[in-house]
């Protein structure tokens, strides 16, 4: 699970299906996840929610030793900054965040001042 996700790894990718409105995200986290289906909404199975997630062409072919396809999901966990403004990523983000303004098919996502808000951030963006 990382932001260092490789463009070839989204060779595949067609389409990004959005679950929520972006303009109160700041980041998203994002994973590729094992899923029986190229396209639909996936299973989601870890704590927090799911706010979006890939579908893949037609060319996108299974793994051979499981039968599934890897897609992207993105997620938010419950002490990200949306539900908790004054939690841990009151500053920073984690890891695997990015700018969900950023994410396109077949393209990984960029950190942006936005996303990693923080000291930085602060100094780059001036105040009004």
């Amino acid at each position: 699970m990382s932001s260092l996700l490789n463009e070839s790894d989204l060779r595949h990718e067609s389409t990004v299906v959005w679950l929520e409105n972006l303009d109160n995200l700041d980041y998203v986290r994002q994973a590729l996840d094992k899923t029986a289906r190229r396209r639909g909404k996936p299973r989601y199975e870890r704590d927090g929610r799911m706010v979006g997630y890939t579908e893949l062409d037609a060319h996108a072919e299974a793994d051979p030793d499981s039968g599934l396809q890897l897609r992207r999901v993105f997620f938010l966990l419950p002490h990200d900054r949306d539900a908790n403004p004054d939690g841990p990523y009151h500053e920073g983000a984690p890891g695997e965040a990015v700018d969900p303004r950023t994410i396109a098919p077949k393209r990984v996502g960029d950190k942006t001042p936005r996303s990693q808000r923080g000291p930085a951030a602060s100094i780059a963006t001036p105040s009004t």
